[in-house]
């Protein structure tokens, strides 16, 4: 397999060593701290492995454009400098891209794949670029209102106003030119062709409220992958692993205990 040039990410392993290996993709706008609600629950029994992607966090801000074949061998480059040979993806988002991605071009490394509120295309590029655009020319703070607003449902927002608070700094500390390029991925990147060479074991998350990937569009999602399942959570929004944290971290769980017995240490 060609692989791109691969920048050396920002990570966190939890966990023991000779756990199997799960590795955690994020959002765009987010870093590895958001999935801090999963990961004491996912470390008791699996090597966690937690990111930011380029130009996200404490990554390194590569010059740009970005495609997804380069967030793509950034995470695969992470796993081997790990000595991870093979492990369970879970992507969020623009982290679900990079796992379909993963477990179309390099299959032997993938165990299971679980799918959180994404999609394998977002849509007409237009908007991505847009957004790209604001951020270039007045920062992440710019749309950090706007992009929060659509991770929650309005009732979690009204009742946990620090997690908002939390949540909206991650977005606004994302470098801007992270950010914008990472929305050319979005922009660019469309997996539908490939979804039905995925043999690993696959789940889909969808929330019931999310405004970015309906439950239509997960279900279409699951429907293209072979022998695929979808889980849609009542009430949750696009991130769904914050506003309902026990449900998926649950549903992982659950994926995690579908690797075949010699998957197992």
């Amino acid at each position: 397999m060609n692989r791109a040039a691969a920048v050396e990410v920002h990570h966190r392993v939890d966990g023991p060593d000779g756990a199997p290996p799960l590795l955690l993709s994020n959002s765009l706008g987010s870093a590895l701290a958001m999935w801090e609600p999963q990961a004491d629950a996912l470390s008791d029994r699996s090597r966690v492995i937690r990111y930011d992607h380029r130009g996200h966090g404490d990554s390194p801000v590569s010059p740009g454009p970005y495609g997804i074949e380069d967030l793509g061998a950034d995470a695969l480059a992470l796993l081997d400098r790990l000595g991870v040979s093979d492990a369970h993806v879970c992507g969020l988002s623009l982290g679900g891209l990079v796992a379909m991605w993963i477990a179309t071009r390099a299959p032997e490394r993938v165990r299971t794949v679980t799918l959180c509120c994404t999609t394998a295309w977002f849509g007409p590029p237009d908007p991505w670029l847009e957004r790209a655009a604001i951020v270039r020319a007045a920062g992440t703070d710019a749309v950090a209102d706007t992009v929060v607003g659509r991770w929650f449902t309005p009732a979690f927002a009204a009742g946990h106003p620090d997690v908002i608070a939390r949540m909206r700094a991650m977005i606004a500390n994302t470098p801007s030119e992270g950010y914008a390029n990472c929305c050319g991925v979005v922009a660019g990147t469309d997996l539908r062709p490939d979804l039905g060479s995925i043999r690993a074991p696959t789940l889909v998350i969808a929330g019931a409220q999310d405004p970015a990937v309906t439950p239509a569009v997960a279900a279409d999602l699951a429907a293209a992958i072979p022998g695929a399942r979808l889980e849609v959570i009542d009430p949750a929004a696009h991130l769904a692993n914050v506003e309902r944290p026990d449900v998926v971290t649950g549903l992982i769980l659950e994926q995690l205990n579908r690797a075949t017995p010699e998957e197992e240490p």
